[in-house]
């Protein structure tokens, strides 16, 4: 067992983040997830102005579907749901993750981030500490082609 009376060694993180976006990354791929269970975005670009996740998905989202996720996302913010973060061995995490995604060079020690109930995963970036935080959702642009939903959304 772990001592918690120590900061856990993690790898260092080479990338800066925007924490809004990328909590409101978060936020849209765990309920990406669960309403419609093909996992997380398979790729995904965030940024401060604007971003984008792509999905495997078998059927194009509808404009209804669409609007229908900007409003839940945008409800969890306004909860001002807590964005807390957990440290567990990478031999934990293997029973609750994927862990592919996770570089050869991974410190034995990995960390959890979790918003809510709404999401958890393996996570070395920034966030907010409360989801109110984050600002209004948006969901800008769509376009499915060759059985990959893109989601391109932005922050106001």
């Amino acid at each position: 067992m772990e001592n918690n009376n120590q900061q856990p060694q993690l790898n260092s993180h080479n990338k800066a983040e925007y924490p809004p976006m990328h909590s409101a990354e978060h936020l849209l791929n765990g309920l990406m997830a669960r309403k419609y269970g093909h996992g997380r975005a398979f790729s995904a670009h965030v940024e401060r102005k604007k971003s984008k996740l792509d999905y495997h998905l078998p059927s194009q989202l509808s404009a209804e579907e669409i609007r229908q996720l900007e409003e839940e996302i945008n409800s969890i913010i306004a909860e001002d749901v807590e964005v807390t973060e957990e440290f567990v061995s990478q031999e934990e995490a293997m029973k609750r993750f994927d862990m592919s995604r996770l570089p050869d060079d991974a410190s034995a020690t990995v960390r959890i981030v979790h918003i809510g109930n709404y999401d958890q995963c393996l996570c070395a970036g920034a966030h907010v500490r409360r989801t109110s935080e984050i600002g209004e959702f948006r969901i800008s642009s769509s376009r499915y082609d060759n059985g990959v939903q893109r989601l391109v959304f932005r922050l106001g």
